[in-house]
């Protein structure tokens, strides 16, 4: 009788506890329910058929120059990765209960590591891939998710040839020859350019094909080449080559260079008293080339995707989302990376699933996409289309080119 009494007991103490515990709480998926998204954003195609079948997570991976001379581009295009995806999954982009995770994999300068960084995401299942930074490390890195069949979604590759690497192969920066022939017939005509002496990197992909493009815009524009030079990446010292090439007396440098060489370039040109103007290729489209090269950027040139000074509303929307999060302006590769981790999340949103395949699919089909880049379409080619812009440095910031901010 009392093994009978002290298991009613139990029982009762067993209710009683039940009942008082947490007695106003609502089942999971009610709470879930109770919590929609937290974040409200412009950007996205918010009229399409809201995902039913994804997963709870879906991967990306996400390969940038984080250490070495290339962490200029890096680091802020890891801020807009990381802006894009806090805003996708706080707004439930993807469906209630999926979520967008970014795998980050720093690549370092140079092609061996973005191989070694692509073979690191590919072996976690990523169904898509983000960069490298350099188009050099693409050419050794996307033909491995090419095989694979992974998007891969280059957000800083502007050499030509990059998406002729495959069918899985895109980009959404714009390549040099869509950005520096308008760029070089805007300063031509608002400088009366007649001749110009050139110095590029003869061992990047990059600087070598921003050269190709520089030297067909000039003949385009009826400009000559009346010195033409060449250095290495990693060089420091570029006087041999700006003294010959300031000796001539060309009205404009052009270079095509990446942030490290081309602040030196810029510095050292004004040090031998070149007055000029400076026209450079994608490279110059970082803070570093103003923060490096101080007093001496000023007047500098660059045509680029992306402007700050872009009065469209979803671009200030980008801008304050940005500075709140990180404590600093964005730049051109910011944007870059930020509406390319967009354009993803749109194509997994459209296809409703986690197949590479069908993403690509879907990636391939997005036209007029209204971005901080403007309103944004992918070519045949998988190749980006939305307007550039050419900038000038005045008074530390890049601005519009016109011939008012080209006044000294």
């Amino acid at each position: 009788m009392k093994v009978v009494q002290y298991i009613l007991l139990v029982i009762i103490m067993a209710l009683v506890a039940t009942a008082c515990a947490a007695p106003d709480q609502a089942p999971e998926e009610d709470v879930q329910a109770a919590n929609p998204s937290t974040i409200s954003v412009s950007i996205g195609d918010w009229d399409s058929t809201e995902p039913k079948n994804l997963p709870d997570s879906v991967s990306i991976g996400v390969l940038f120059g984080l250490s070495g001379d290339i962490a200029v581009y890096g680091e802020v295009q890891q801020h807009g990765v990381q802006l894009a995806v806090e805003q996708i999954n706080g707004s439930n982009y993807l469906g209630a209960g999926t979520t967008l995770e970014a795998l980050f994999e720093d690549t370092g300068a140079t092609g061996e590591g973005a191989i070694a960084a692509m073979d690191t995401v590919l072996g976690k299942g990523v169904v898509v891939v983000v960069g490298p930074t350099l188009s050099t490390q693409a050419f050794s890195a996307d033909p491995i998710a090419q095989e694979s069949g992974i998007p891969v979604l280059g957000v800083s590759n502007t050499a030509n040839g990059i998406t002729n690497m495959g069918d899985f192969v895109f980009r959404d920066s714009l390549p040099e020859a869509s950005v520096v022939p308008g760029t070089i017939a805007q300063a031509t005509e608002i400088l009366g350019l007649e001749n110009v002496g050139i110095i590029w990197g003869n061992d990047d992909d990059f600087t070598a094909s921003g050269y190709e493009v520089f030297k067909g815009a000039l003949a385009d524009n009826n400009v000559s080449i009346i010195a033409d030079e060449t250095f290495a990446r990693g060089d420091v010292d570029f006087n041999a080559q700006l003294t010959k090439i300031i000796a001539e007396n060309p009205d404009a440098l052009v270079v095509s260079a990446l942030a490290q060489e081309a602040a030196q370039i810029i510095t050292q040109s004004r040090n031998l008293g070149f007055e000029g103007a400076i026209i450079g290729g994608n490279g110059f489209n970082s803070p570093a080339i103003i923060s490096q090269a101080g007093e001496a950027a000023e007047g500098v040139i660059v045509g680029a995707a992306w402007n700050i000074a872009s009065d469209a509303a979803i671009s200030q929307e980008f801008i304050d989302a940005f500075e709140e999060s990180f404590g600093a302006a964005p730049d051109q590769f910011a944007a870059q990376s930020y509406t390319g981790v967009w354009l993803i999340a749109t194509a997994i949103r459209r296809a409703d699933s986690g197949d590479p395949a069908s993403i690509r699919d879907a990636l391939a089909a997005i036209t007029n996409f209204d971005s901080p880049l403007g309103s944004f379409s992918f070519d045949a080619a998988r190749n980006p289309v939305h307007d550039p812009v050419a900038q000038i440095i005045k008074d530390g910031q890049y601005q519009i080119l016109s011939v008012e901010t080209a006044q000294p």
